[in-house]
């Protein structure tokens, strides 16, 4: 038994204009839960980030609590790149279903993802 699964996803060479529309960014925090099953604790988030004189370029966050953990992302329109995490307590997370999702909300051609079991030793019951 594991307490949750992490999913991370990194998508690259996505739309320019898609990756820095603020609305599209909120819709996929605000309906990405649904879609999933899960349910939203709040009102997703959106923030523009901007760029610095290092490796950021500037872009979106979004960021929503939801019952089972959270989903956040980071784009970067200028770069063509996406930076996504969807994290929940629950277990048989569906990462076709998130990757497909992301890859076509931002038209993304490649994407890495890392799928990571969390709490492999959480506890069966209260220790207290």
């Amino acid at each position: 038994m594991h307490f949750g699964e992490h999913l991370t996803i990194d998508g690259y060479e996505g739309n320019k204009d898609k990756l820095n529309d603020k609305e599209l960014v909120f819709s996929c925090v605000n309906d990405l839960p649904g879609v999933l099953g899960m349910k939203k604790l709040s009102t997703p988030e959106i923030y523009f980030a901007p760029g610095n004189d290092l490796k950021d370029p500037g872009g979106w966050s979004g960021f929503v609590v939801i019952e089972e953990s959270h989903i956040s992302i980071h784009t970067f329109p200028a770069r063509g790149f996406v930076s996504a995490d969807v994290y929940t307590c629950q277990n048989g997370l569906d990462t076709e279903k998130i990757l497909a999702y992301f890859k076509s909300k931002f038209d993304l051609k490649d994407i890495e993802f890392n799928f990571i079991k969390r709490g492999l030793r959480y506890p069966e019951s209260n220790i207290y």
